[in-house]
Parts: C-alpha cells; structure tokens; sequence
C-alpha cells in the first residue's frame, strides 16, 4: 500500500501546538505528554525494568574523571555526578535534557542545577525560527503544592528564562536587561533527541500501547487471583442435616447466600466448601464441583509478544533471550550483552558529555583540567567481591 493511502489512518506520536495564553508550543494535545508517557512507563512491570536498565546503562560508572565528577557545581554541595545521575533518567524516558545555568557579575558560569525536562516548555519560535526563551513550571497539571497552595498553571507561576548562550556580550546584556544580577534568572540548556527545537520522541513512545496492555493484562491477573471463584464445590443437603466442612454456615435466606459468595471469592478463600440446605426428600448428600475459569490461559500469546516488543523497542534482546531461556546464563553471554548494550547508548552518553563541555569550557575556573567529559561505560564485574578502588559494574 503507498503511503499516501495511509496517512489518513496514522496520526502524530506528539502533538504540537500553540498555547497563546502562555505563549509557548504545548507538549502533546493536553501539554502533558512528558508527564503521561512516564506514568504510563511507571504502570508497566516490563516497560520500567526496561527504561530502568536503559537509563543505569546510559549513566554508565559516571564520567571517566573522578575528580571532576566529585566537583560542587552549586550552593547545595551538588557534585557533577550528582546532576549527571539526575539528568541521565530525563535522557531515558524522554531522549532530552534541561540544565540551569546561573553566572556571575562577569558573565562567567559559576553555577550548575539540574531541572527537570517534564517542567520544561519551548516558546513559539520568531520569525527567525529561533527560540528565545524556555517556559519553566514546576507540574504543568497543576497538581503540586507549595505552603499547603497548589501551583496552578498561570503566567505568573510560569519562569521564561533565557536560552543557554555563553557569551559574555550576551550574557552581559541579558543581566542589564533584567535589572542587575540580583534579579537575572540564569539560562536553561534544552537539548533533544529529536533535533534542535523540536520535542523529542523517546523509544517508549513506540511502545505505549504494549506497555499499557502489559499493565491491563497485570490486572486481569490479579482478579484473576484475588476475585474469582476458588471454592472446592457446593454439598447439597437435605434440611436439617449437618454436614461438617470448612464453610457450613446456615444459607437459609438470600441475604446469607449473598454474604457467603463474597466469602468464596480470592486466593485466601480458595478451596473452601459451601453448604446449602434445601427442603427436599433427598436422602444423601450431593456434591456439585466448581471448576473456576483460568482466565491467565487466555491472554498468554498476548502477554508474550508484549513483554517482546517491550524489550525490542529498548533494544535490550539479550535480556530478553537470557528471560526466556533462549539462551543460557553465563558469564560470557552476559560480558556479551553488556558490551552490546553499551554500543546502544553511546549516542544518549554524547549528547551528556557534549552537554556538561559547553557549560564547563565557560566555568569561572578550571574544573576540569583534563578535558575529559567522557563517561565509563558499564562492565559486567564476574566477581562476587570487587576490590575498594574499582568502581565495578552492575
């Protein structure tokens, strides 16, 4: 089928439009679509173990030079590998990142925060094409509080702080323009995976819909379990007879029988005996089994081929192999695996490194003698014990 056929049946993964009210490009339909794809990401077993070994291999051992990583970047004492271990999730869920630069009275940098890329929000861009300024907000739900008041989604809760730009003309002018340094809000470095200015598309994206059918069928398990009927049958007796049994209270009226199926139901009342008199001639008792419906049988292709796709969208086949007994657990394979995997998130691990070498090439001082913002891939460690001065794998 040629693709012009197909563009009425396929529709845009992120939706883009203009919120004029505030003045910016709305992050999907609703300007929520950071904070949906990662609740969606949260309610998948498969879909967070996945985004979770992405991001822990994208943050690697940290950058190559302890003594950088160890450096304070800001007044809180965190050090740069305390903001790289924040940033490196945002680059997992979302393919972008967003750092807050503050500088001094010279225009030089002096201080570095990490914020988060769901708070984020371009501006429209000019008529250049370029994009001024960055919206900042702290839950663009406007669920959040602050002093027991939520922060609604107004103009005056929203910050428009100026796109990062190290020049010291710039930033000279930009510190006059908003009243001296005092009142100067710094810069913010939005980078994205899917171009400049653009939102991105993370790898979760491709797989929302599986992710969301992985916890739907996570449900259906466990009322599969806590709410279906488990009970070892019914003994059918005569009036007046008493038949000893785990459960073989009176169910002479629709209420108690009402009472009693709710007791029947879930794996702590699983196997348990129901009596029910009636007001016949029967002479023995009868027994009626009560074989309950596996309803885990019916949805075992599906949750197969979702858990699959899950891990083929995070490229991490290995694991998926090693899962499924495909292949078997050894040192080796997973030595393999690890150097596999490593070749997957070097292009997230550059746009780190290159991220932290635009802010520190214009720190106030020499933070990083060595000019090596490269980060330590990730090894698979075999022994058990790894000595004090190696800082291992996992």
């Amino acid at each position: 089928m040629r693709v012009k056929d197909l563009k009425k049946k396929s529709s845009n993964r992120v939706d883009v439009s203009y919120l004029r009210q505030f003045g910016i490009q709305g992050f999907g339909d609703d300007n929520l679509y950071p904070q949906t794809l990662r609740n969606i990401i949260a309610a998948s077993s498969t879909g967070s173990e996945c985004a979770e070994r992405y991001a822990n291999f994208i943050e690697g051992n940290g950058f190559k030079d302890i003594r950088f990583s160890e450096y304070v970047v800001n007044r809180k004492g965190d050090t740069v590998d305390d903001i790289h271990a924040l940033v490196c999730p945002d680059v997992g869920d979302f393919d972008g990142m967003s750092l807050h630069i503050n500088y001094n009275i010279f225009g030089e940098i002096c201080e570095l925060n990490y914020v988060p890329f769901e708070n984020c929000r371009l501006l429209e861009e000019d008529s250049n094409g370029y994009v001024a300024k960055i919206a900042v907000h702290p839950d663009w739900s406007g669920k959040k509080t602050r002093a027991g008041k939520p922060l609604q989604v107004k103009k005056e809760n929203i910050d428009f702080i100026d796109v990062f730009n190290p020049r010291k003309e710039v930033v000279l002018s930009q510190i006059e323009a908003a009243g001296g340094i005092e009142y100067y809000k710094g810069q913010i470095l939005w980078l994205s995976g899917g171009g400049k200015n653009v939102y991105p598309r993370s790898r979760a994206d491709r797989v929302v819909t599986e992710m969301s059918t992985d916890e739907g069928l996570a449900n259906v398990k466990f009322r599969n379990v806590r709410c279906n009927f488990l009970s070892a049958g019914i003994v059918i007796t005569k009036k007046g007879q008493s038949i000893a049994g785990e459960d073989s209270s009176g169910l002479n009226d629709n209420d108690g029988f009402s009472d009693m199926l709710g007791k029947l139901q879930g794996d702590t009342n699983s196997l348990k005996m129901l009596e029910v008199e009636i007001s016949s001639d029967e002479e023995k008792p009868e027994f009626v089994d009560l074989s309950s419906k596996n309803y885990d049988k019916e949805f075992s292709v599906t949750d197969a081929s979702v858990v699959e796709r899950i891990y083929s969208a995070y490229g991490q086949e290995p694991w998926y192999c090693i899962r499924i007994g495909k292949v078997g657990f050894s040192g080796d394979i997973l030595e393999d695996a690890f150097e596999y995997y490593n070749s997957i998130v070097s292009k997230q691990q550059r746009m780190i490194e290159r991220a932290f070498q635009k802010i520190f090439d214009g720190w106030y001082e020499v933070a990083n003698p060595s000019n090596d913002y490269s980060v330590e891939p990730l090894k698979y460690v075999r022994n058990a014990a790894v000595s004090n001065n190696s800082r291992g794998g996992i």
